[in-house]
């Protein structure tokens, strides 16, 4: 029986931030985790979503692909899904959306899984290009990213909340991912409105972090703490 109340994560956005793209741990590991989450691929080549057991790849060109389990990623985070609420929600902006979960559930300062399934009346995302060594930062990656838009789009969003005690090992706030039901469209959600759709969460009472001991550049690292919450919102935003 698997645990519902823990998130897994495998590395952290804050060693993303600084470069550290190589991929150290393989899809099937990952999803032995997990059954929904998002992350990146090794050499930062796209974004990444899983959903029902199967991960998916966003490529900078938009095209989305099925990942195979010894694909390797650098950074995923997964759970388990089995929410506790689920609420219906009808024309909504998704700024608006997240106040009002937060308002509805004292949720503030936990891990909390989201996933929206439903039809959205926009729908703007991002995805970044293959990297090459020595890395580029995240936020100088970031800023030749590719973005994508579409209108009256089916699809499921998947993310999670993190608390701003908790800066550094994700975004604090919402981190969401999204593809579309006819898997021609996804990323890392820059923008999205809500036409009609069922919004389910779920609250963790456990953080599972792994980290890569054996990735020498891990190791080796040294992250700058001091700008490390602008970097942040510059890569995430």
């Amino acid at each position: 029986m698997h645990e519902t109340n823990k998130i897994y994560q495998h590395g952290t956005l804050a060693t993303l931030i600084e470069g550290l793209y190589e991929g150290t741990l393989s899809v099937g590991e990952l999803l032995k985790h997990g059954d929904y989450g998002i992350g990146t691929v090794g050499d930062l080549d796209g974004e990444m979503i899983a959903m029902d057991g199967k991960a998916f790849q966003i490529t900078s060109e938009g095209q989305v692909n099925q990942l195979t389990d010894d694909v390797l990623v650098p950074f995923a985070t997964v759970h388990f899904h089995q929410p506790d609420v689920s609420i219906q929600f009808e024309n909504v902006a998704g700024s608006i959306l997240e106040e009002q979960l937060l308002e509805l559930y004292p949720y503030q300062n936990l891990f909390f899984g989201i996933v929206i399934k439903g039809t959205f009346s926009k729908m703007s995302t991002r995805s970044v290009a293959k990297q090459s060594k020595p890395y580029p930062t995240l936020t100088a990656v970031t800023a030749e990213q590719s973005e994508f838009s579409a209108e009256h789009i089916d699809g499921t969003i998947v993310g999670y909340f993190t608390p701003k005690l908790f800066q550094g090992i994700g975004a604090a706030g919402f981190h969401l991912h999204f593809l579309s039901d006819e898997m021609d469209m996804g990323g890392h959600i820059l923008d999205y409105h809500l036409e009609n759709g069922m919004v389910s969460l779920q609250p963790f009472s456990s953080l599972e972090q792994h980290f890569p001991i054996e990735n020498d550049a891990f190791l080796k690292s040294n992250v700058n703490v001091a700008k490390l919450h602008d970097e942040i919102k510059l890569a995430e935003n």
